[in-house]
């Protein structure tokens, strides 16, 4: 997966680099995962549906490059891989949280839009 480049060129917004940073289809759901305290590979493949091994090793070596999470090997057989969130993946978290919120007002918002639309229509 490429790194997507910046909407304007010679100017760092830092808006668009932090959804670029978790822009993918799969981070938001690992965030979410590791947050609920799974760590092994093989746990995110059972919790997210749908995601392939390669995809989500791919999703993890962007997220291990932006300083979102951290690897830990340990030197054991069969060989056994964690992953833990940093500083600053917690403090995403944390964000996620609040847009997890604004999401439910929204929901709210265009439940109630959606019933005057269909009252005024009859």
């Amino acid at each position: 997966m490429n790194k997507k480049t910046p909407a304007i060129q010679n100017k760092v917004c830092p808006l668009e680099f932090a959804v670029n940073t978790i822009s993918g289809k799969w981070k938001i759901p690992i965030l979410w995962q590791m947050n609920e305290g799974k760590k092994r590979p093989s746990e995110f493949l059972r919790g997210i549906m749908n995601v392939d091994r390669r995809v989500l090793n791919q999703q993890l070596k962007e997220m291990l490059e932006d300083g979102l999470i951290k690897k830990q090997n340990f030197n054991e057989l069969p060989p056994r891989v964690e992953y833990t969130l940093t500083e600053l993946g917690e403090e995403l978290v944390k964000v996620l949280w609040q847009l997890n919120n604004w999401g439910k007002l929204l929901i709210e918002k265009k439940t109630i839009i959606k019933i005057q639309n269909s009252q005024a229509l009859s």
